[in-house]
């Protein structure tokens, strides 16, 4: 009988098999472990963060917020006797507030107003009348505080102030606030506003159901949202369910003033110029068709302390108002930078002047003020800005326009860089460019009085950049030219001038024969000429130039021309510049 031999395994084999196995279960423990490490950590990252920690209002003890944004400086007070800072009031609301350190007084001006508040009186004034304050204006550690009561009546802001923490909020006209409510979940008795849009982030409060919290946008799915005592955080947009839009109505505007216009058409000045008190001969003044204001240059800044030199005619007035014109008597700083400095300087010398120009009206029976100040140091700009802002609401109230000569813009600070005209076209009824002196009595070089495309350039620059409406401005022309005289002296050629009328430009082409040529460059009839040596030249102002003038006007639709000086032109220049702006039926 046969025997079956079955052979044992290896001593080898069967330690591989149990590394094997024991392999097999060691991966099996470990992906266990990962899986538990990867579920723990899902857990943990969805797990929110639960701590605490408190809102810091950078040290400021009685925030301001404006549209979520936290106010550099503090309010003072409570309910009535809140007070906010001038400097924010000025930010936020009015740029044009002012604080006089001279004068120690706060000015607020309006379409129709002048309010005047001293700090730490409680009468103020309203077109120079008092009326009562609760709580004055104050200065604490050299901060200016307004009482809450004038901001609320003459600005219509709404405040809302917290009454555990003091913060206060601020709303201006036409502001909105979109509010919504705490919505916590389900198994959630609150809602969590974190410091950062994530559920890891630390906690600053917690909101039951419909607790209010204002929403000042998003950011990463959450939104940014504050509450009434200033805590501002992120909210999860799914705690947090819109409610209401709350809007300050803006308040019903005042009527604008509407300036006086002559009747379908354009005003049309022209300037007198008056050197003494009743040096104006009327009896030898020619009609002038076409005309519609008068302006005599009657009333100059006499001092630092606001007294004026009043050089007005009775006699004139019956005899501008015996053909139909309205006067804007012109008031100018008699071009004296050092007096102008001083007479701005302070509300008292400010409303010194004003009151004088404002009995001047009266008394004389004006239609308005035209003011013109001249050479006047760039640290007055918005001294002389201020004065405006002062005079013009003052002047409305007594039926009267208010204007002001500014030059082209560019050029020298005393000449030309003094004057905002942009803030200045915001405030006065109309603004005339003085449209000549391109060149110059001293100018360094012969040209032309105002050539028509430099003029033309000068309206529509303050139109463009300045923003100051068409309907506004007024285009200021010469009745002048200049003979020009070019003589070689040393090598070198001296240039010099002198003005001339408009009759005493043609009698020269008359008594030496000359024959006008037309300058493209300029616009304008042109001669030259030599005499001893000497080379004259002239760029005529005549019918031509003025026609063309007159056509500026019309083209750009602007309020009107003005004439510097009345005197100064030929009879038949009244019928070109009326030929041009009148009106004619369709």
């Amino acid at each position: 009988m046969e025997q079956t031999f079955t052979p044992r395994p290896s001593r080898r084999r069967r330690r591989s098999g149990r590394w094997m196995s024991r392999l097999i279960v060691l991966a099996a423990l470990a992906w266990i472990a990962y899986s538990v490490v990867l579920v723990y950590n899902h857990w943990q990252e969805n797990l929110p963060n639960k701590e605490h920690v408190p809102f810091v209002y950078d040290g400021i003890e009685q925030p301001i917020y404006y549209q979520g944004q936290l106010y550099s400086l503090s309010a003072r007070g409570q309910g009535d006797a809140l007070q906010l800072p001038l400097d924010f009031v000025r930010e936020y609301i009015d740029p044009y507030l002012t604080y006089e350190e001279e004068s120690h007084s706060v000015i607020l001006t309006t379409k129709d107003r002048v309010i005047r508040f001293k700090t730490e009186q409680l009468t103020a004034y309203m077109n120079e009348q008092p009326f009562d304050l609760e709580y004055p204006v104050e200065v604490v550690d050299e901060i200016v505080y307004m009482p809450i009561a004038p901001l609320l009546d003459f600005y219509g802001i709404r405040i809302m102030q917290d009454e555990t923490t003091g913060v206060v909020h601020v709303m201006k006209q036409g502001d909105a606030v979109q509010w919504g409510i705490a919505v916590p979940g389900e198994d959630m008795e609150t809602i969590a506003v974190r410091t950062a849009p994530t559920i890891k982030a630390e906690i600053y409060a917690d909101l039951r159901m419909g607790e209010e919290l204002m929403l000042w946008g998003e950011e990463q799915g959450w939104y940014i949202v504050q509450l009434t005592n200033g805590i501002l955080g992120y909210a999860r947009k799914q705690d947090v369910q819109l409610s209401k839009i709350d809007q300050v109505p803006m308040e019903p505007k005042t009527v604008p003033n509407v300036p006086w216009q002559p009747l379908g058409g354009k005003v049309n000045l022209t300037w007198e110029h008056v050197t003494a008190y009743g040096k104006t001969n009327t009896s030898a003044i020619g009609d002038m068709p076409g005309l519609n204001v008068v302006s005599p240059t009657w009333f100059h800044l006499k001092d630092g302390k606001g007294n004026l030199t009043n050089l007005a005619d009775p006699a004139y007035m019956s005899w501008a108002h015996d053909r139909g014109y309205q006067v804007w008597a012109l008031f100018s700083n008699n071009f004296d930078p050092d007096i102008t400095t001083e007479a701005l300087a302070s509300y008292d010398t400010r409303m010194h002047m004003i009151k004088q120009l404002l009995s001047f009206a009266e008394l004389y029976n004006l239609q308005g003020i035209n003011i013109d100040f001249e050479n006047v140091y760039l640290k007055d700009k918005d001294k002389l800005t201020q004065f405006v802002r002062e005079l013009t609401p003052l002047a409305h109230e007594q039926g009267l326009v208010i204007s002001i000569d500014v030059t082209v813009r560019g050029g020298s600070e005393m000449w030309s860089l003094f004057l905002d005209r942009k803030a200045l076209g915001e405030i006065v009824d109309y603004m005339i460019l003085m449209g000549y002196d391109e060149h110059w009595a001293s100018s360094p070089a012969a040209g032309s009085v105002a050539s028509l495309s430099w003029a033309e350039k000068g309206i529509r620059d303050i139109i463009a950049y300045d923003e100051v409406p068409a309907s506004k401005m007024i285009l200021g022309v010469p009745f002048y030219t200049r003979l020009w005289a070019e003589e070689v002296v040393d090598g070198k050629v001296k240039v010099s001038s002198r003005a001339l009328y408009m009759s005493g430009a043609q009698k020269i082409i008359a008594d030496r024969g000359l024959t006008p040529v037309f300058d493209e460059k300029t616009g304008q009839n042109y001669v030259s000429y030599e005499e001893d040596g000497i080379t004259y030249k002239m760029w005529i102002e005549d019918e031509v130039s003025m026609r063309a003038r007159a056509e500026i006007v019309k083209r750009l639709d602007l309020a009107g021309i003005a004439s510097w000086r009345r005197g100064f032109e030929t009879p038949n220049i009244w019928e070109v510049i009326e030929d041009v702006l009148k009106v004619r039926p369709e």
